[in-house]
């Protein structure tokens, strides 16, 4: 008979493993961004409740002697909290291009051809009906593939989704992550550019690779540089959040011990663990456990890159605070007559939709043909040209990055507005289009039971 503490044991273990689970799916990030999503818009939209919106124009600031900086709960979500996740977004490119999808040259071609199609169709679909007007600087706006919503779209499938489809999927919003990070930086300005601010940043950002370059590893090294790049980049007219990106590019990679030293302790300490054990499950009643315990963290904190620590300990953070925060400071969009009633629906409307929803599938499609064609890249084993083309119709969920570029390409409350009910409309369309036609591409898969059962049955 288990004991009241064992039971208690196992009803916690039962519950953190639960926990764990939870944060670490893919899909519960984009179900959670979508559940703010609403908020945001039942908040805008409610009468009883658009005074709570008031809350994201507070002024919040604080001041050290001479120094002073203040800015809305608005800002301080989208050129502060922001900058973490492009920190995060930062890492995870940086990884993925030194041990992942996009490591080697043929690894990260279809990735690459793909992303590049999915951007340059949408800006020129947007700019063919904007041309010439004063909404043309838009563009950017539905060149982008929202992580989150896309890979929470996939999740939902399970199975029935490929392995190599999901994989082309993630990699395909990296690099198209990446280059909307590009174009915020080049083409999105947030105010006038200041010389003198963009050469502290770039020097503070020099200091970062010397700390990398000598093997400097403590975080504290690099999380407080890294609040002044922030505030030099700010300050620069650059958008802050392209702080983040060169944190990330700074950050060392490469582990204090090397792998045949971590393999040869390991295996000592594990053998001496062996020899001093009492036989209890209670590890903690044995001082020399406990001591060999200490010295493995020692061990896997010297093998684990700070890079992967930082990444690890953000991601949550990114996931389940900054994208969801981001969300309810700018969903809230108020729909009226006015948005229906608007001049440049035709334009900016019209351009933002088909950007996502044609665009970004037949730039994907077409520029993953053209690689192939040309034997750049290869088609993923088991995958079909019909499932990568409903892939693309995935990639039309623009959302994240394409709201924050939005609020960045125009001045006009008005064109902003617009910007955003046609993103989230489309978003929401894109994801159910890109649920059915993969559904309508891929096979349903049997589990082996049900196999069984067919192959009794057909003896």
């Amino acid at each position: 008979m288990e004991s009241n503490t064992q039971k208690q044991q196992t009803t916690t273990h039962s519950l953190r493993s639960i926990f764990n689970s939870f944060f670490k799916n893919q899909s519960t990030s984009g179900l959670l961004l979508l559940i703010c999503t609403v908020i945001a818009l039942v908040v805008s939209n409610v009468p009883a409740l658009q005074h709570l919106y008031d809350f994201w124009q507070t002024d919040i600031g604080f001041s050290f002697g001479s120094f002073n900086i203040r800015m809305s709960a608005f800002e301080w979500v989208n050129d502060g909290l922001m900058a973490i996740f492009f920190f995060v977004v930062g890492l995870e490119i940086k990884r993925e291009m030194m041990v992942g999808e996009l490591s080697s040259l043929k690894q990260a071609a279809l990735p690459i051809f793909a992303a590049l199609g999915g951007m340059i169709f949408p800006a020129l679909i947007y700019t063919a009906f904007n041309f010439g007007s004063d909404s043309a600087h838009g563009w950017g706006i539905p060149m982008a593939t929202d992580i989150a919503f896309a890979v929470g779209i996939i999740s939902i499938l399970g199975k029935r989704c490929p392995s190599a489809l999901k994989i082309f999927l993630l990699a395909l919003a990296i690099v198209d992550d990446l280059g909307s990070i590009v174009v915020l930086a080049i083409f999105y300005p947030s105010h006038e550019i200041s010389l003198m601010f963009l050469l502290l940043a770039l020097g503070v950002f020099a200091l970062l690779l010397v700390f990398n370059k000598f093997g400097i590893r403590g975080p504290f090294f690099y999380m407080i540089p890294g609040l002044f790049l922030w505030y030099f980049m700010y300050r620069s007219g650059i958008h802050a959040t392209i702080a983040g990106v060169l944190l990330a590019i700074a950050i060392p990679s490469k582990t204090s011990i090397n792998e045949v030293r971590f393999q040869v302790r390991m295996r000592y300490y594990m053998d001496k663990f062996k020899e001093v054990s009492n036989s209890q499950i209670d590890v903690f009643a044995n001082p020399q456990q406990l001591e060999l315990i200490h010295e493995m963290n020692e061990q896997v904190d010297g093998i684990n890159p700070l890079m992967h620590r930082f990444e690890t300990n953000l991601q949550p953070i990114s996931n389940f605070i900054i994208i969801p925060l981001f969300a309810l400071a700018n969903a809230g969009v108020f729909f009226d007559g006015s948005i229906v009633q608007s001049d440049h629906i035709g334009t900016i409307g019209l351009g933002i939709m088909l950007g996502l929803l044609i665009g970004k599938p037949l730039g994907i499609t077409l520029f993953s043909w053209i690689s192939v064609k040309f034997k750049i890249a290869e088609l993923p084993v088991g995958i079909k040209w019909k499932q990568l083309a409903a892939v693309g119709v995935v990639g039309g969920i623009g959302f994240t990055m394409s709201i924050f570029i939005d609020n960045l390409a125009f001045s006009n409350p008005e064109y902003m507005l617009l910007g955003k009910a046609t993103i989230l409309i489309t978003s929401f369309l894109a994801a159910i289009l890109g649920l059915l036609a993969i559904l309508a591409t891929t096979s349903k898969v049997k589990s082996e039971k049900q196999k069984k059962k067919k192959e009794n049955y057909q003896r």
